[in-house]
């Protein structure tokens, strides 16, 4: 659902009390500013959700930079 500012403003409180799971976009003269999303209780739906999309390329735990830690 997309909303002018100005709606979102009247509206507030009831808009919110019945989010929808998609969210709000408020827009402002057209153009979107925010975005209203509701609070996702269960996470358990992420864990893994990148398995197969991202590849590590060298050591994720270094810097890159050499260094002395003696110096």
């Amino acid at each position: 659902m997309t909303i002018p500012i100005s709606r979102f403003r009247q509206q507030c409180l009831t808009l919110l009390e019945h989010l929808e799971r998609e969210g709000i976009t408020i827009t402002k003269r057209g153009r979107p500013i925010a975005r209203v999303l509701p609070v996702r209780r269960d996470n358990s739906d992420m864990v893994g959700s990148l398995k197969g999309k991202l590849i590590m390329r060298g050591n994720i735990l270094s810097t890159g930079d050499r260094w002395d830690a003696e110096s």
